[in-house]
């Protein structure tokens, strides 16, 4: 494949591309339908010179004719969350300078006040749809490509921009990684404003010449049918999904379950990813599936960074070792690489993977970068040569009395108490410690609990300046579409 350019779909022609509800599309049909769409964004023009084209639309044949129609017409893709905001909106649409949006039904007409305030264009598929496929532009892999918004989780989502180049290398690295063949299947239900389902399953599917089954939501009876079916032999989920199909599985009769259950087990490939992954969830897994969950660690910036292996042992609570192509080291404060295991530092990441800049954002695009490596504001230590995350350094290191204290780590030990089922950990200001930490707990049904009680289960299960100091019972925890929790809207709640 290394002689395969992008934008790329795989030329395996009659071979099944999208099954979407009851229709088929082969690769012949849905490149036919990209040129077409591309000739129409073109309407007359050589070549689209990187203009912005936002699009709202879910997963779908019109999802991928939308993004691969304006990467070949040399335009750059800005897919959006079909869940978004109208004030989210108009940030993401403002700071690109969007042109054009393309929207669908319900959607274009939620949209369309919003499109006029700005003077964007707003056009359906089938506005732009040509008639035939004319000469499309060469692109040269150094052109942006694609503009995603970061998560938003610490501060405010920044525009990412992705050249051709970069979305080759985040395709092929994990092409080579995670063994993918044109046998391979899968469901894409994750929301496809984000790089996991972007990159991880429908550009790697389409490079590869697998099928990909799109659903415009997580619907658990129409997945887990085709799972039943024997459908699928691979499966990239957030944790979340995992935790709320273990939640459906007490719902459902026990043989149900099992036949859920025995649909997994072949399976050649289940993965976590966009958010850590609790322990006591992968040996869940494990436990019920006999699938062992390949946990890996990535950002919008760089695609993926890390990865336990295919082949070879994927260990709990870590995200593996550095992918094909892509060097990663741990740096100190003062920006001195650390070598010794079992010592804290930030992850820096170099590679043709790593994005290209933040759009219109020169000052947060220099200050991402240190010496030529990427800068991922992420802290982890290395166990006997695999990354283990400790979090974010703005946000998941605690600094108290002296101690850098990892939240995910004191998440996944209370995750172990028999009556919670989520918590998020933070630093709230403490005049004797700095930081003291502090829980938010959300209890299964019909359980309570007291913060003398919370302490006392603690004792021995944690060192004592890792105990909260304090909890705060919630209903549910804020998070984003990735299922990450967004720790500045717990602090509101203080």
């Amino acid at each position: 494949m290394s002689d395969q350019n992008f934008p790329h779909l795989n030329n395996s022609n009659n071979k099944t591309a999208l099954v979407e509800d009851d229709n088929s599309y082969s690769y012949a049909e849905l490149n036919q339908r990209i040129d077409k769409f591309a000739t129409g964004l073109l309407n007359g023009k050589d070549d689209l010179n990187e203009e912005r084209i936002a699009f709202f639309i879910p997963a779908s044949i019109e999802y991928v004719t939308t993004m691969h129609g304006i990467w070949r017409a040399g335009g750059i893709a800005i897919p959006l969350n079909v869940a978004s905001a109208v004030a989210e909106l108009e940030h993401y649409l403002s700071c690109a300078s969007v042109t054009r949006m393309v929207a669908n039904g319900k959607y274009q007409e939620s949209l369309r006040e919003l499109c006029a305030q700005l003077n964007i264009e707003l056009v359906s598929v089938d506005d732009v749809m040509a008639e035939k496929a004319g000469a499309l532009p060469t692109i040269l892999a150094e052109r942006r490509a694609m503009i995603l918004f970061t998560s938003g989780t610490t501060n405010k989502p920044k525009g990412v921009v992705s050249t051709h180049k970069t979305i080759r290398a985040q395709i092929t690295t994990l092409v080579e990684a995670w063994s993918w063949t044109d046998q391979d299947s899968i469901p894409l239900f994750l929301p496809l404003h984000h790089i996991h389902g972007i990159i991880n399953i429908l550009s790697c599917g389409l490079w590869a010449g697998a099928t990909v089954h799109p659903f415009a939501k997580f619907d658990i009876p129409k997945i887990t049918a085709q799972i039943v079916a024997g459908t699928y032999n691979v499966f990239m989920a957030v944790p979340t999904i995992y935790v709320k199909l273990i939640q459906y599985f007490d719902t459902i009769d026990a043989s149900e379950v099992s036949k859920i259950c025995d649909g997994f087990r072949p399976m050649r490939l289940n993965i976590s990813g966009s958010a850590a992954c609790p322990v006591k969830l992968f040996n869940q897994w494990k436990e019920l599936t006999g699938q062992v969950l390949l946990e890996r660690y990535g950002m919008t910036e760089i695609g993926m960074g890390l990865s336990n292996p295919y082949i070879g042992e994927r260990r709990a609570g870590h995200v593996g070792q550095a992918l094909p192509g892509v060097e990663a080291q741990l740096f100190d404060e003062d920006h001195n690489p650390i070598s010794e295991e079992n010592t804290p530092g930030e992850i820096r990441i170099k590679g043709d993977n790593v994005f290209l800049e933040y759009w219109d954002n020169e000052k947060a695009t220099k200050e991402s970068f240190h010496d030529g490596w990427f800068c991922t504001g992420d802290v982890a230590v290395v166990d006997d040569g695999y990354y283990r995350i400790m979090g974010r350094s703005s946000i998941d290191i605690i600094k108290s009395g002296g101690y850098k204290l990892s939240a995910l780590e004191i998440e996944g030990t209370l995750l172990t108490h028999e009556d919670i089922a989520e918590c998020a950990v933070i630093g709230v200001e403490d005049e004797t410690w700095g930081e003291s930490v502090m829980a938010f707990i959300g209890l299964k049904p019909g359980a309570s609990m007291e913060y003398a009680d919370l302490k006392s289960w603690c004792d021995g299960k944690m060192s004592s300046y890792k105990i909260p100091k304090a909890i705060k019972i919630i209903d549910a925890l804020p998070r984003n579409a990735m299922g990450k929790v967004t720790k500045p809207d717990l602090k509101k709640l203080l």
